[in-house]
């Protein structure tokens, strides 16, 4: 179903998790790398951790997105009214429901506390989920590969000369 977003012209979207450590941030790290500057990411969580999952790091690394910059954040009402949508990834979280925000669940696995060869397949659960939302929200968007001239770092904190956030609760990918 294509999702015409016509709230922003560059899309936000928010992806939501209990600990902001793994699943938000891997699936954020492929929007950011896959959408490039077309939209903008934010990741947060209701009761974040202080670190994202190493693993969920280590296996966003085998496909060339460096997470391991990014910092968890707490979820805010304010995150989930500025953005067009909001994806909780399959972990009981809740959020705001505000009118002409797109809202989905993603039944995923948790990363947390499982190795590499379980991780991966989340990764590429995600990483396939990344590329149909694209498709919907940037219909221009043929199959999802990572943008030119997008970086693939999805860290939380802004890099030199870049702005920081008005929403400092909220993870900004990128």
């Amino acid at each position: 179903m294509i999702y015409a977003l016509a709230m922003n012209a560059k899309p936000t979207v928010l992806f939501v998790c209990v600990h902001n450590a793994g699943r938000s941030q891997m699936a954020a790290g492929y929007l950011k790398s896959f959408g490039g500057d077309r939209v903008e990411v934010l990741s947060a969580g209701s009761e974040p951790k202080e670190t994202i999952n190493p693993v969920a790091v280590a296996a966003m690394a085998e496909e060339g997105i460096d997470i391991s910059t990014n910092v968890p954040k707490i979820l805010t009402t304010d995150a989930v009214k500025e953005s067009d949508v909001v994806i909780t990834m399959g972990c009981g979280d809740t959020c705001p429901i505000f009118p002409g925000t797109r809202y989905e669940d993603w039944e995923l696995d948790d990363p947390a506390g499982q190795g590499i060869e379980s991780v991966r397949p989340i990764r590429d659960d995600i990483k396939a989920r990344i590329q149909q939302l694209l498709r919907e929200i940037l219909p221009d968007v043929g199959a999802a590969e990572p943008s030119s001239g997008a970086q693939p770092s999805s860290g939380a904190q802004p890099s030199s000369g870049a702005q920081p956030s008005s929403e400092p609760h909220v993870s900004q990918a990128g």
